[in-house]
């Protein structure tokens, strides 16, 4: 498989902006070869449903703007229909449990939850910032809006917001015990 090949599924798998210090990590590859398979993917993908977008030092799959049309049509067709339960459960998370990275959400929901935060974003009712622990990362909150549709000025106002936040942190001590256990362990010798 080429390069170029791979930057396009890790990218589509990302469904975020990655960088190129990122890429090259991820493939164990020189900063040169990703940038040359770059611009490679980037004249592939021309004429095409999907077009790679280059800001500063990150690059991210986006549909291309020849279709822009298209895309606008379907985004109000699904902003008419109501959130599915999938959205619902991953804007409940958000909600109790963000600031969030989507790895995290991915964790507790147990499926890729790339598509639906995509599509909570272009209904504005989260937001996504830069982790200030690790740039390269995003991390996934409510925005304003959502918490003024929902009548409430604080996130401490939401239903049973305790004995939720309760239940996430024995999820999380659970999952990390489990971790640990399946970690291998090794004797004071080092064996």
């Amino acid at each position: 498989m080429t390069l170029e090949s791979k930057i396009e599924a890790v990218l589509f798998f990302k469904g975020e902006p990655v960088s190129r210090a990122f890429l090259a990590k991820q493939l164990e590859e020189s900063g040169e070869a990703i940038n040359a398979a770059l611009e490679s993917l980037s004249k592939t993908l021309e004429n095409r449903g999907v077009a790679l977008l280059v800001k500063d030092d990150e690059v991210e799959l986006r549909t291309s703007p020849g279709v822009s049309s298209l895309i606008e049509k379907m985004r109000k067709e699904e902003l008419e229909r109501d959130l599915s339960k999938a959205s619902l459960e991953t804007l409940s998370i958000i909600l109790y449990r963000g600031p969030i990275t989507r790895a995290d959400i991915d964790f507790i929901r147990g499926v890729n939850s790339t598509f639906i935060l995509r599509s909570l974003l272009v209904r504005g009712l989260i937001e996504r910032i830069s982790d200030p622990n690790d740039e390269r990362k995003f991390l996934y909150r409510p925005t304003f809006d959502l918490l003024g549709n929902l009548g409430i000025s604080k996130l401490e106002e939401l239903p049973e917001y305790s004995s939720v936040i309760e239940q996430f942190k024995t999820f999380e001590a659970k999952a990390e015990a489990l971790s640990e256990e399946s970690a291998p362990h090794t004797n004071e010798s080092g064996n």
